[in-house]
């Protein structure tokens, strides 16, 4: 979880961000001390658009916490009287929404930057320049960048996530170049593929590949199954991987071309199978071996 501290003590947020990578980015400025404020719009019934409050509502409670919620419908001349009432108190605007809609909903970053010389936008889109009006989601840009491999989704929305990341340091450095530019706020685009290509650069590179120590050909990197359930092993290092093999009875060395052959692979599959979850945790626990049942 995000540890609390006060180094943005002082400073406003305002988002207009739906969904996950703006209040997740929103989760962590409020973390770090800074006053949030989301300005959302309401649903037919009265409670919130944001579909995140109806995909998963403890989700949307958890990023929304002590964050203030205002309702507001930036369509009619209410809600932008609400909007630009915040704005004349805010440091920093985010913003999730395509450039085309941003310009309807008269949020558009150059003209907020002549109404508002000092205010940091930060821009949420799929991908950056032209390509930021391209429909998308989370799913979409890791598959984009080689991350969905098979008919499996990921285990977690890893691009949103990421992109919360990059927001937040969107923010940090926005607001060290407007201390030392005597005020002058910014424009930040931050596209969620970027995001996804940072993530995914192992892939890139072959790390996490097949072929790859971290893929799999490391004997000591892997999922193995055990008595009742599966093992998670990181014995990659040479010193774990050494006391791996011995404490599997497999002839004890460390180094790459041992942990890759597929003798080696053989013999810890074949001892994994006979170990239980709880055997496996007293050994982890005798032998100083970073493995977890799960």
């Amino acid at each position: 979880m995000i540890r609390p501290s006060l180094a943005l003590r002082g400073i406003r947020v305002l988002t207009l961000a739906l969904n996950l990578p703006g209040p997740a980015a929103v989760m962590r400025l409020r973390a770090m001390g800074a006053r949030c404020t989301k300005l959302e719009p309401l649903a037919a019934d009265g409670g919130s658009a944001d579909p995140m409050s109806h995909y998963r509502p403890a989700a949307y409670q958890t990023m929304h916490q002590g964050v203030r919620v205002v309702g507001a419908d930036l369509k009619q001349p209410a809600g932008q009287k609400k909007l630009h009432a915040l704005l004349a108190q805010t440091d920093v605007l985010i913003t999730s929404f395509r450039p085309s809609a941003l310009k309807k909903l008269g949020v558009a970053p150059q003209a907020l930057k002549q109404a508002y010389p000092g205010l940091i936008q930060v821009s949420i889109v799929g991908a950056a320049g032209p390509k930021a009006e391209h429909p998308g989601h989370d799913l979409t840009y890791m598959a984009e960048c080689g991350l969905v491999p098979d008919l499996a989704l990921p285990a977690s929305l890893f691009a949103d996530m990421g992109g919360s990341l990059l927001v937040t340091e969107a923010v940090l450095k926005a607001l060290l170049q407007r201390q030392q530019r005597s005020g002058r706020g910014a424009h930040v685009e931050v596209a969620l593929n970027d995001a996804a290509a940072y993530l995914g650069l192992p892939h890139t590179w072959g790390l996490t590949t097949p072929e790859g120590a971290v893929g799999g050909a490391h004997a000591g990197y892997r999922v193995y199954a055990c008595q009742g359930g599966r093992v998670a092993v990181a014995a990659l290092e040479p010193h774990f991987a050494r006391t791996l093999c011995e404490v599997a009875g497999l002839p004890a060395r460390g180094d790459l071309p041992h942990m890759m052959s597929s003798a080696i692979h053989r013999g810890l599959q074949r001892w994994f199978a006979t170990q239980t979850p709880a055997q496996l945790r007293r050994l982890a626990k005798r032998h100083d071996l970073p493995l977890h049942p799960l």
